[in-house]
C-alpha cells in the first residue's frame, strides 16, 4: 500500500500540484506556521503543502508506522527532514496533541473512520481562530481502462465498481459523503468547495501501469464472490506482469475520475 500511495502521488502529480497551489491562493495573508496531514499516507499532501508554506513545520499523522516511516524518509531526501515531523495515531482512538493548527490537510481518509464528526469536532478545536481545514474526498472513482479491453466482455471496469459499491457503502458509510455538511455541523465556516478534474491520456508516465496494476489488484482481492468467473478471469489477464493486455504494456490507459474539495474555516 506504501507504494501504491507513492504512485498516487507521482502519476497525479498534477492534480496534487494544482490542488496545493490553490489551497496556498486560498490561505491569502493567513500565517501558516503549523500544517498537519491527517491519515497522511506516504505523505504526499505534507510535501507539497510544505513547499508552498515555507515558514510552516509540517506534521504528517497516521497510524501506519511504514507510512511514517516512508514520509520521513522521503521529507529527508527532498532536504524537508527538518521541517515534516511524524506522529503516529489512531484517530478513532484518543486525538494526537498537534495543535494549534493553522492548515490541515487530510486526503481520502475521514470516510476510513468510525466518527468523522468527533474528528472534526477535535480538529476544530485544535484549529487557530482563522485557521483552514482542508478535506479531499473521491466525488467519483479514478478509472483506468477501456471499455473494450479485447479480454471478455466489454464494460468490465464499470462491472467491477458496480459489484463493489453495495459492500462499499456498507464497510464505509461515510464514503461519498457531503463534507460541506459535515464541517458546519463540526462548527466551521464553510470557505470553499471545488471538484477537480483527473483526466490523464497518453503519454502517459511509465509509473502509470504499475499504479493502474497495484490500484486494480486491491479491488481484485474482494472481488471473487461478486463477479463472474468469466469477467475475474479477464481482469487476472490485464492485471498480469505480462502479456499484450497487461496493463504494463497498455497504450490506452485512461486514467480519469474527480476528487472535491471542501475548505472550512474556524471564525
Amino acid at each position: 500500500m506504501a507504494d501504491l500511495l507513492d504512485l498516487d502521488g507521482e502519476v497525479l502529480s498534477q492534480y496534487l500540484a494544482s490542488v496545493a497551489d490553490w489551497v496556498r491562493d486560498l490561505a491569502g495573508a493567513l500565517q501558516v506556521r503549523r500544517i498537519v496531514d491527517l491519515g497522511c499516507g506516504t505523505g504526499n499532501g505534507a510535501i507539497a503543502l510544505a513547499w508552498r508554506f515555507p515558514d510552516a513545520e509540517a506534521i504528517g499523522v497516521d497510524k501506519s508506522p511504514e507510512f511514517l516511516a516512508r514520509l520521513k524518509e522521503k521529507a529527508g531526501a527532498l532536504g524537508l527532514g527538518d521541517r515534516i515531523q511524524v506522529v503516529e495515531a489512531d484517530l478513532d482512538g484518543s486525538w494526537p496533541d498537534v495543535g494549534p493548527v493553522d492548515l490541515t490537510w487530510t486526503s481520502l481518509a475521514l470516510h476510513h473512520l468510525a466518527e468523522p464528526g468527533r474528528a472534526l469536532t477535535a480538529l476544530l478545536a485544535a484549529t487557530s481562530p482563522g485557521g483552514l481545514l482542508v478535506v479531499a474526498e473521491m466525488s467519483s472513482q479514478v478509472q483506468f481502462l477501456p471499455d473494450d479491453l479485447g479480454v471478455g466482455e466489454p464494460g468490465l471496469e464499470a462491472r467491477v465498481y458496480a459489484a463493489l459499491s453495495e459492500r462499499r457503502a456498507a464497510e464505509l458509510p461515510y464514503l461519498g459523503a457531503d463534507w460541506g455538511v459535515q464541517l458546519s455541523e463540526a462548527g466551521f465556516e464553510i470557505a470553499a468547495e471545488r471538484t477537480f478534474e483527473i483526466d490523464l491520456t497518453s503519454p502517459l508516465p511509465k509509473s502509470a501501469g504499475r499504479y493502474a496494476q497495484g490500484f486494480l489488484r486491491r479491488l481484485r482481492s474482494d472481488l471473487d464472490d461478486l463477479i463472474s468467473r468469466e469477467d475475474l478471469a479477464a481482469l487476472d489477464v490485464v492485471l498480469a506482469d505480462d502479456g499484450p493486455a497487461s496493463v504494463l504494456r497498455r497504450q490506452d490507459l485512461h486514467i480519469r475520475g474527480t476528487r472535491t474539495l471542501w475548505v472550512g474555516r474556524r471564525r
